[in-house]
């Protein structure tokens, strides 16, 4: 987890250049996207692995591609390359997180998963803070390639530590169990990727062509979501179903809000690099105060009532970022903005995994968290090229403005609003008093 905040605080922060160099803006919402798609069959190939074989070597596969997509990323001479790379950091990135939950779910007992997950994002204040420093100094005094090849060095220490908890608590059912789940990923992936394509519309490309890709995406990404996601999500079925559904909505807001702090601070209000790296510095402090106080809830509370205050939390803080864009109003609004969305998804994340984990028998931790992930993954993804879309318009018609980024961020606050309304359904039936099912 250390090596994901630190990467990707990094790359948020020096991306605005990165765009800028290549001449892409126009495609700047691809470099997240392209992560988030790939990330799902990372996921399924993980949660497959885990379930049968422990989660040893879904750990270290993912860690060496994703040190494999950063060095990649690092020689990048254009934008679509760039892109290319953060997908296949994307796809070890998808294996490492859910090696890592099912890792928890391994070595720590019921009752202290909370405070497993409040260590978790305990792990990401220090480089998360110090990450977008780092990445910002680099990219003035050096290059913005040295801060993604500065990450295969971050990832030598975890690697050593890992190894002993590894085989301590690797080993799985056996079996092959949902093997078939590999091919509906890639599915999902493509389906995934031309409808983000539909929503960047490219240029040149007739309308028809735009609403063919888009229709033929939706068509494969819900052949994916049925086989890939638990029955009933789409349908707001209490329990688990709401509950993986829960984290892509979340990841969506505040991801899709997330992505464009940097590009505005600095396109908009002529922050510098290093300005815009310390606003986004403060989410990790947020997010461990969040996770913090969840962790003090007991293990067996229902948690749909800490989700809802949360995502309010989120949804208050986004919906308050457009204040950063007012002339004169100094840099320090913006980073309280951004913290208080941060301590919405502390809150949130950790209790929506602790809810998932007890809601699923042993053989399905790995299938379950894969479907946590996958949720965020295809709802953060549809987020983000939905935004982008509306930026590149923006960009192609004249430039993006400050309205255009107000527009983005309300959007996302609207679907932390959503989030909030609905969180009441992951508690499951049987947790309900009785005489209400529904």
């Amino acid at each position: 987890m250390t090596l994901f905040a630190f990467e990707g605080m990094a790359v948020a922060t020096v991306m605005p250049v990165v765009a800028i160099e290549f001449d892409g803006l126009g495609l700047y919402a691809w470099a997240f996207s392209a992560y988030v798609a790939l990330s799902l069959v990372g996921m399924v190939v993980a949660g497959t692995w885990c379930d049968r074989d422990g989660p040893r070597r879904a750990m270290w596969v993912g860690l060496w591609v994703f040190a494999g997509g950063a060095v990649i990323a690092g020689v990048a001479w254009s934008m679509p390359v760039l892109i290319a790379a953060r997908g296949l950091q994307g796809l070890g990135g998808g294996a490492l997180i859910v090696a890592t939950y099912v890792l928890i779910a391994r070595a720590f007992p019921e009752d202290l998963r909370p405070k497993a997950f409040s260590l978790l994002a305990a792990a990401w204040v220090v480089p998360a803070i110090v990450g977008p420093l780092i990445a910002a100094w680099l990219t003035e005094a050096l290059s913005w390639r040295f801060a993604f090849w500065l990450v295969p060095f971050v990832l030598v220490l975890p690697a050593l530590l890992l190894r002993k908890t590894l085989r301590e608590h690797d080993g799985g059912t056996g079996e092959r169990g949902r093997s078939g789940r590999i091919i509906p990923a890639l599915v999902t992936a493509g389906g995934l990727t031309l409808a983000m394509a539909a929503f960047m519309r490219p240029a040149g490309l007739p309308l028809w062509a735009d609403a063919a890709g888009l229709m033929v995406g939706v068509a494969m990404l819900a052949y994916g979501v049925r086989i890939l996601l638990p029955p009933g999500c789409f349908r707001l079925r209490r329990g688990l179903p709401t509950t993986v559904l829960m984290r892509g909505i979340l990841a969506g807001a505040f991801f899709g809000a997330e992505a464009f702090i940097p590009l505005a601070l600095v396109e908009q209000r002529g922050f510098t690099v290093i300005l815009a790296g310390l606003v986004l510095s403060v989410s990790a402090l947020g997010w461990w105060v969040g996770s913090y106080a969840q962790g003090r809830i007991p293990e067996s509370s229902d948690r749909s009532p800490t989700v809802r205050t949360g995502a309010l939390l989120m949804a208050s803080g986004i919906a308050s970022l457009p204040l950063c864009l007012v002339p004169g109003v100094p840099a320090v609004v913006c980073a309280v903005s951004y913290f208080v969305a941060s301590i919405g998804m502390g809150l949130c994340f950790p209790s929506i995994a602790v809810q998932t984990l007890r809601l699923s028998p042993v053989d399905e931790q790995g299938n379950n968290s894969a479907a946590l992930q996958i949720s965020d993954a295809i709802l953060s993804s549809l987020a983000l090229g939905i935004l982008g879309a509306i930026h590149a318009a923006a960009v192609t018609s004249g430039g993006a403005t400050t309205t255009t980024y107000d527009v983005l961020w309300w959007l996302a606050a609207a679907v932390g609003i959503v989030a909030a309304a609905i969180a009441s359904r992951m508690k499951p039936v049987s947790a309900m008093p009785v005489g209400r099912t529904s």
